[in-house]
């Protein structure tokens, strides 16, 4: 039961920081104001691409090393971006309410990182 709330739980992250990032990502190419960018990359289109090969693992249900791959990069990416903004260094892009996405972003990425862990070490119990 618990393993099937892990599934869902990571299936859900996994939607909303794809519609999310997706956001930015369109807002990015439409204003080119969407996002910061390293080396004249849009980080928003990293972390959408983050998002969306977990998703696609996670479907599929193989490959996890891709998943802790991607979710560790966008995590690692996320982490530096947030200790920056704290510390004044960078702005991240913010939501309505004035908080830094970057933060959510973090957050995200530990949760999926977290409860993939979860998920397969409750695939081998019994």
């Amino acid at each position: 039961m618990l393993k099937r709330i892990a599934y869902y739980a990571i299936l859900g992250i996994l939607i909303i920081g794809v519609y999310g990032a997706g956001g930015l990502v369109v807002e990015e190419f439409k204003t080119g104001e969407g996002c910061p960018k390293i080396m004249g990359i849009p980080m928003c289109l990293v972390i959408l691409f983050c998002f969306l090969v977990p998703l696609i693992v996670h479907l599929l249900k193989k490959k996890n090393v891709l998943y802790f791959l991607f979710t560790g990069l966008a995590g690692s990416i996320a982490l530096m971006a947030s200790v920056m903004q704290f510390t004044g260094h960078a702005e991240c892009p913010e939501t309505a309410s004035g908080t830094p996405m970057c933060y959510y972003s973090l957050l995200l990425f530990s949760s999926l990182i977290a409860l993939k862990i979860y998920h397969l070490k409750s695939k081998f119990k019994k």
